[in-house]
């Protein structure tokens, strides 16, 4: 007879977040440190063109990746992993059907990613040991194709979670300029290390003009916290990875540890009021990538922004207020230990 490891509701959704966290790293990376290289060298070499669109489709397969990693999480074997990250992409909404054909659209909704995942390691787990030789016919067809359908059902309501979320940040822009991107900093400062995305919520509100600006400050504010903590604890490579965009890695210490929003939200007010006094600037495509390639600062200087006061809003404000909150939160008041930084990567 065949005897499962238990694992208890909590048990499940840190595994399922540690495999998240892991696969959005894997997926990201290589564009977030790349990409913009890659682009730049094309006037010098069609292979820089090719190479930038490898590592741009690399991302597509975030919601796969993040199918496998949750299964290994699990102890499943390689073709139950293999099938989960099939099921997972299915459901991911990375994809799109159009009279010309499927398309990627981009990483799917990480939201529905991880249900959609959990639900895959569930129906996998149960049906181990009970379909026998055809279990290499079947399990494909019932987590792959089954709940790869699935979630195709579930994204359009699950996708009301970022929209819900998009509405109620574009009540900000309603208000007086300084608390709008106060409040709008602090919002994506948030977002950004949860399973929603910002640079849907950029696009979906279509934030503009300073909130746009506020934003991705907000996004550089969380990164400074993230990679201040993080240095203290973590080794450079986790370190370097969440200053290049990998943000959501730390979505498990949310989880475990909410006391981490206190620093991100106190270093994004700073960053808010800078975006304010130096009248940063961006569009909905560029609100929710911070400093990621750079494409926030960039954004800001073609609209007319002086580069000292780009410098200042992304860079000095950012990292010198992630420094102070750090000794004033962590050595003088002990709120928090670096521990709550400390990144678990997901298991072989």
């Amino acid at each position: 007879m065949l005897t499962r490891e238990q694992y208890t509701f909590k048990d499940y959704v840190n595994k399922v977040l540690a495999g998240t966290a892991s696969g959005i790293v894997i997926g990201l990376i290589a564009n977030a440190i790349l990409g913009g290289i890659f682009k730049a060298l094309i006037p010098y070499g069609t292979i820089f063109e090719t190479l930038a669109l490898v590592v741009g489709t690399m991302q597509f397969l975030t919601p796969a990746i993040i199918g496998v990693l949750v299964g290994m999480q699990f102890k499943l074997n390689a073709m139950q992993s293999v099938i989960i990250g099939a099921g997972t992409f299915l459901g991911s909404g990375a994809y799109a059907v159009t009279d010309a054909g499927i398309t990627l659209v981009g990483i799917g909704d990480l939201v529905n990613v991880m249900l959609i995942s959990g639900l895959a390691v569930l129906v996998t787990r149960y049906l181990e040991g009970k379909l026998g030789s055809l279990n290499l016919i079947l399990l494909p067809i019932i987590v792959g194709g089954g709940i790869g359908t699935i979630g195709l059902l579930t994204l359009p309501y699950v996708s009301l979670v970022t929209t819900t979320i998009g509405n109620g940040i574009n009540t900000f822009t309603q208000l007086q300029p300084l608390l709008m991107a106060v409040l709008i900093s602090v919002a994506f400062s948030i977002i950004i290390i949860s399973p929603i995305s910002t640079v849907a919520i950029g696009i979906a509100i279509g934030i503009s003009g300073l909130g746009a600006g506020a934003a991705a400050v907000g996004i550089t504010a969380c990164t400074a916290v993230l990679v201040v903590g993080s240095k203290r604890v973590n080794e450079k490579g986790t370190t370097l990875a969440i200053l290049l965009g990998a943000m959501k890695m730390m979505m498990p210490n949310l989880v475990r540890h909410p006391r981490i929003v206190v620093p991100i939200v106190i270093n994004a007010i700073f960053a808010g009021v800078g975006a304010y006094l130096f009248s940063i600037h961006g569009l909905p495509q560029t609100a929710g990538f911070g400093i990621v390639g750079l494409v926030g600062p960039i954004q800001a200087i073609n609209m007319g922004s002086a580069l000292w006061t780009v410098i200042m809003a992304y860079f000095v404000i950012p990292f010198g207020g992630a420094v102070l909150v750090d000794v004033l939160l962590n050595k003088m008041l002990k709120i928090y230990e670096h521990e709550i930084f400390k990144f678990v990567p997901a298991a072989n």
